[in-house]
């Protein structure tokens, strides 16, 4: 081993170790969130999980299985309606909304992935874009069902049957961080099975992969379900903290904020709920505060900082082995 290739192992060993230390106290904060901040506050943090669940489905997809993706939107408003549907017609209860928003939401994700997952890089994304913009059109359009652009509102959610429903904010963000932790818990134990590394097999070379057998169709068709499926269920847990969805909740813009997330920061499912949070601190609290209406200018920014930091970590890594040789002859 060189001097450079050990260099990078003791690198990466002492990211892995941070990130493991500090998540910790990233947990332990944000279940105290609710008695440290105010109501507004909360209602953000409120949508930070519900954006940073639709993050973590883009994260599947874009990183995971090498599908970039900029329409998940679709499937979250196709979670939500689900979700408000049941609310006004069969129950209020929250977990029950969740489960069908989530397979109603794969359903709909098995019909277009059949044609979708035929196809890869640029476009699939364009693929993706038109889902999306479809899927709000038909909900702006779809006024019976979805109250059209003005959208659809449901009473609070229930956890437990005869219960009292979930009005304070704080409640509703501590309902929301339990399902965000629970689904996230169950996508990281998935990709740690053979499974999850045939997608990762398949974003790297999918030529290869498929000569070892495995069959990487089937496999990304399933990671698209999967993803709608998370999806889905950020749409149920919008509109349990909102008690509203409008067509607008899961348009292009929101799908270009959960792939800025989930490639904001650490590229794993825990840093596209952080980038989530950066997401709407930035738009919320941050932008009024500094640039009044310039909320798109400070998340541009943003953007464009994301983008070069990672062209410079990419370029620092390709560069890194031919110094490393050199270093390594000298010795």
């Amino acid at each position: 081993m060189t001097v450079a290739q050990a260099g990078a192992r003791t690198s990466t060993t002492t990211s892995v170790t941070a990130r493991r230390a500090a998540l910790p106290l990233i947990v332990v904060g944000a279940i105290a969130a609710p008695w440290l901040l105010d109501a507004y506050t909360i209602s953000l943090g409120s949508y930070a999980l519900v954006l940073g669940l639709l993050a973590t489905s883009t994260h599947l997809l874009t990183t995971v299985a090498g599908l970039p993706t900029l329409g998940q939107g679709a499937y979250l408003s196709i979670g939500g309606y689900a979700a408000a549907t049941v609310s006004r017609t069969l129950t209020t209860n929250g977990p029950a909304q969740l489960l069908v928003a989530a397979t109603v939401a794969a359903a709909a994700a098995a019909i277009v992935g059949v044609f979708a997952t035929r196809t890869r890089g640029t476009t699939f994304l364009i693929t993706t874009v038109a889902v999306g913009v479809l899927t709000q059109t038909l909900a702006s359009r779809a006024a019976p069902i979805t109250g059209g652009d003005a959208g659809r509102s449901v009473s609070p959610v229930t956890l437990w049957p005869d219960t009292e429903p979930v009005t304070r904010n704080g409640y509703l963000y501590l309902y929301a961080l339990t399902c965000t932790v629970a689904v996230t818990a169950a996508i990281a134990l998935l990709l740690r099975t053979r499974f999850g590394l045939a997608l990762r097999g398949a974003a790297e070379h999918e030529p290869r992969t498929r000569a070892t057998g495995h069959p990487t169709g089937r496999h990304l068709m399933l990671a698209y379900v999967i993803a709608a499926a998370i999806a889905g269920a950020a749409g149920a847990l919008l509109v349990a903290t909102r008690h509203t969805i409008a067509p607008s909740d899961g348009g292009f813009v929101v799908s270009a904020l959960a792939l800025l997330a989930a490639l904001l920061t650490t590229r794993t499912q825990t840093g596209a709920i952080l980038g989530a949070a950066v997401i709407v601190a930035t738009r919320d609290l941050l932008a009024p505060a500094v640039l009044a209406g310039h909320a798109a200018t400070l998340l541009g920014c943003l953007f464009l900082t994301a983008a070069v930091g990672r062209a410079a970590i990419r370029h620092r890594r390709t560069a890194r082995p031919g110094a490393g040789a050199a270093v390594g002859t000298r010795q």
